[in-house]
C-alpha cells in the first residue's frame, strides 16, 4: 500500500530536509577533520620551534632579520625626493647650522633652492629665533657634518638610523613585556612595515628622533622593574619594621633619566613621557612595598622612594637638557640677553644663578608663549581627537605634472593602525579586569603621547606627532593577539589518573595539550593579519616613497577616500 504524498513531499521540501539532516553531520565531520589537521600541523611546528637549538637560533635570528628588513625599507633610495620635504626646510638647515656655528643661524631668502642644489652659502652667522631644543638638530646634522650636505641621503641618514633603532627597540620592549620571541617579532615586524614609521624615518624631522629616545627610556625603566620586587622583599627582610626605605642603587632609572632628558632636548613633548613614566615608577614601587608587607607602603613610598626616584630620574634629565644648549650659550638667539639687559637680571635668592642660565630661562618663557599661541591654520592640521580614526593624515609633499604625480604622506598601514586602536580597547578592558601591569604600562605610554594634545585643541597640531606613541600601540596589538592565542598549557592525560597540579611530573607522552586547538586558530588569525598588512603596505608604498604614478592611481590611495579635501 502506498501512502499519499504530502504537499511538502510534492514540493520536494521533505527530501531537502532529509538531505540537510544527512549533510549537517557530514559537514561537521569535515569541519572537525579540517580543525584536526590544522591543530596537528600547528602542534608539530610548535614542538619543533620549542627545541632548544631552534629557540636559540630564533632568539638571535628573529631580531636580526627584522632589523635587516627595517634597514632595507628605510635606506633604499633615501635621497629621493631631492628637495626639502615639509618641515625639513627648518630642521635640515638648522642641523647643518648647529654643526657650523654651534647654534641655529639665519638663512637668506631663497636658501632652500640653493641648499637643494648643494650650496649652503645662504647661511649667515646671525642667530635665528627657533622654538625647539637643539639636540634633535645636532643629530640630524651629524651625517652632513662628516659627509657634506650636497646629497639628500646625508640629510636623512640620522633619521633613518633612528627609525631602524625604533624597530629594534620595539622588539626589545615587547620581548621584555610579553616574554615571547614570537609576539615581540610580530610587534617589531609590524613597525618595520608601517607607513607612518617608514615616512618619519625617511624624512629629517624631530619626531622620529624623539620616538627613539622615548622608547629607549621606556625600555630602561622596564629593566629597572625586573629586579624591583625582589629588591623590595630583601630590604624588608633586613629591617622589617622600617617605613622610610629608599633605594638609591638603581642605575637603570639614571639611564632612563638620561634618555628621557634627551627626548625633552629634542622636543618638549618628551616631558609628558618623563612625567608619566616617573609617576608610573612611583606607583609600581608602592605596589611592591604593599605586596612585600611594608607598614604604610603608600606613605613610605611618598616620603622616601618618590623623592629618591625623582632625583635619580629628573636630575640626569635636567643635566642632559641643559647640556644640549652648550652651543647656544656661545651666540644663540637671546643668549646674551642678561648681559645686555641688567634690568632683567634676577635678584635676591636667585642672584647667584649664572647669567647664561637666566638668559636660557627667559628664552624658554618666550618659546612657551609661541607654542601656546600657535593657532595658525594649516591645510594638513589634525586635532588629536581625529587621530584614532585618521581624519587628516599629514601630506608632506606633492608634485604633479604631465608625466604623473608623486606624493609623500605620513599615512600608517591601515590594518596595523586600526587594529592597534581596537587593541587599546581590549587592553583597557583587560587592565580593568585583571590590573595587568604590562597592559597598564602600555596604556600609560599611549596616554602620554596622546592626552597632552587633547588639552590644547586650539593649537595647530599634526597627525605625524603620533609616531611617538605608535610603537606602544603596536606592542599593545601584539599583546591583545597574545591574549587571543592564549598560553601553552599542559595537563595530565585522563588515563594517568593524575591531578593537574602534579601534571608536571608526568613524562611528556602522558601529557596532553588542551589549548592547542585554540592556539592553532589564534595563530591562523595572526597569520592572516600579517599577510593582509603586507598587502596593504605594498598598496600604499607609492605614497610613502614618493613613487610617480598617474594621478588617478595616486587618488586611489587617498585616505580618507575624499582626502586631501576638507
Amino acid at each position: 500500500m502506498t501512502l499519499p504524498r504530502t504537499a511538502d513531499d510534492a514540493d520536494g521540501v521533505g527530501d531537502r530536509d532529509d538531505a540537510e539532516a544527512v549533510a549537517e553531520p557530514a559537514l561537521a565531520r569535515r569541519s572537525g577533520r579540517a580543525r584536526g589537521r590544522l591543530t596537528s600541523a600547528y602542534t608539530a611546528v610548535e614542538r619543533r620551534l620549542l627545541e632548544p637549538r631552534i629557540r636559540r637560533r630564533l632568539e638571535i635570528g628573529a631580531p636580526v632579520a627584522i632589523l635587516a628588513l627595517a634597514a632595507i625599507v628605510r635606506l633604499t633610495n633615501l635621497g629621493h625626493p631631492g628637495v626639502l620635504v615639509f618641515d625639513e626646510t627648518y630642521y635640515v638647515k638648522e642641523g647643518w647650522s648647529t654643526w657650523q656655528l654651534g647654534y641655529e643661524g639665519e638663512w637668506v631668502e631663497g636658501s632652500d633652492e640653493r641648499f637643494e642644489a648643494g650650496d649652503p652659502g645662504g647661511l649667515t652667522d646671525e642667530p635665528d629665533y627657533v622654538v625647539h631644543p637643539p639636540l634633535g638638530k645636532w643629530i640630524i646634522g651629524m651625517a652632513m657634518a662628516v659627509f657634506g650636505m650636497a646629497d639628500p641621503f646625508w640629510w636623512r641618514l640620522p633619521s633613518a638610523l633612528a627609525g631602524i633603532a625604533v624597530v629594534g627597540l620595539t622588539y626589545a620592549v615587547a620581548r621584555g613585556l610579553l616574554r615571547s620571541v614570537a609576539f615581540a617579532s610580530l610587534a617589531g615586524f609590524l613597525v618595520a612595515i608601517d607607513g607612518l614609521a617608514i615616512v618619519m624615518s625617511r624624512t629629517a624631522l624631530l619626531d622620529g628622533v624623539l620616538a627613539m629616545f622615548v622608547l629607549a627610556g621606556a625600555g630602561a625603566l622596564l629593566l629597572d622593574r625586573r629586579g624591583s620586587p625582589a629588591r623590595t622583599v630583601r630590604a624588608l627582610a633586613d629591617r622589617p619594621q622600617r617605613i622610610l626605605a629608599a633605594f638609591w642603587n638603581r642605575p637603570w632609572i639614571i639611564v632612563a633619566g638620561v634618555l628621557l632628558g634627551a627626548a625633552c632636548a629634542t622636543k618638549w613633548s618628551g616631558a609628558a613621557f618623563l612625567a608619566a613614566f616617573g609617576l608610573w615608577t612611583v606607583l609600581m614601587d608602592a605596589l611592591d612595598r604593599r605586596r612585600a608587607g611594608y607598614r604604610s607602603p603608600w606613605l613610605g613610598t611618598l616620603l622616601s622612594q618618590a623623592p629618591a626616584s625623582f632625583v635619580l630620574l629628573c636630575g640626569p634629565a635636567l643635566v642632559v637638557y641643559v647640556a644640549s644648549y652648550a652651543g647656544w650659550f656661545d651666540g644663540g638667539w637671546g643668549s646674551q640677553l642678561m648681559l645686555e639687559r641688567a634690568d632683567l637680571r634676577w635678584g635676591g635668592l636667585l642672584a647667584w644663578v649664572p647669567l647664561g642660565l637666566q638668559s636660557l630661562w627667559q628664552y624658554h618663557v618666550q618659546q612657551f608663549g609661541f607654542h601656546v599661541g600657535l593657532t595658525n591654520d594649516h591645510s594638513y592640521q589634525s586635532p588629536a581627537f581625529e587621530w584614532f580614526y585618521l581624519g587628516r593624515p599629514t601630506g608632506f609633499e606633492m608634485v604633479s605634472g604631465s608625466e604623473g604625480t608623486w606624493w609623500v604622506t605620513a599615512l600608517p598601514n591601515l590594518l596595523i593602525w586600526y587594529g592597534s586602536v581596537v587593541a587599546l580597547g581590549v587592553l583597557l578592558f583587560h587592565f580593568g579586569r585583571s590590573l595587568d601591569r604590562r597592559a597598564g604600562f602600555l596604556l600609560v605610554a599611549v596616554a602620554a603621547g596622546y592626552v597632552p594634545w587633547l588639552l590644547v585643541p586650539e593649537r595647530t597640531i599634526f597627525f605625524f606627532y603620533a609616531i611617538v606613541m605608535l610603537p606602544f600601540m603596536v606592542i599593545g596589538l601584539a599583546s591583545a593577539l597574545q591574549l587571543l592565542v592564549g598560553p601553552r598549557r599542559l595537563t595530565a592525560d585522563a588515563s594517568t589518573g593524575l591531578e593537574a597540579d602534579v601534571a608536571a611530573a608526568v613524562p611528556p607522552p602522558a601529557r596532553v595539550d588542551d589549548g592547542a586547538e585554540r592556539r592553532a586558530a589564534g595563530w591562523s588569525v595572526v597569520a592572516v593579519i600579517v599577510v593582509v598588512a603586507i598587502a596593504v603596505s605594498l598598496w600604499f608604498m607609492p605614497v610613502w616613497y614618493g613613487i610617480q604614478l598617474e594621478s588617478d592611481l595616486i587618488r586611489l590611495r587617498y585616505w580618507p577616500p575624499m582626502w586631501p579635501g576638507r
